[in-house]
């Protein structure tokens, strides 16, 4: 069983940048690829980016492509989620989770979740 743990959320202004991780424990050497989601209030949750635990292809929503950055290290069991050029529209609750079998950007396409680091941004 793997376990997931989400931290680095915070409040910052319009422009801001922040940098989320998710620590992994437990069975990680079937790890296959790993995700970020992101849901605001009154809204549905929705995929931000993505990763492949081997080899390390990443894709991304269109909506923070060229701002966001996803990334992996191995040796450390975390998964991060660089965020530059915030904008207010970015405020969410964030979750990391892991895919069942191969990277999708689908809620149904994962089935291990953390319990989510709320990000605020302000205009």
């Amino acid at each position: 069983q793997v376990q997931l743990v989400e931290s680095g959320g915070g409040s910052v202004q319009a422009g801001g940048s922040l940098r989320l991780s998710c620590a992994v424990s437990g069975r990680t050497f079937t790890l296959y690829a790993m995700a970020w989601f992101r849901q605001a209030p009154g809204k549905e949750r929705e995929f931000v980016a993505g990763i492949r635990w081997t080899g390390g292809s990443t894709t991304y929503a269109d909506t923070v492509k060229d701002r966001f950055t996803i990334s992996r290290d191995n040796s450390k069991k975390t998964m991060y989620l660089q965020m530059d050029s915030l904008q207010p529209e970015d405020t969410a609750m964030y979750y990391c989770a892991e895919a069942k079998w191969e990277l999708g950007t689908e809620i149904d396409d994962y089935d291990t979740w953390g319990q989510g680091t709320q990000v605020t941004v302000s205009s």
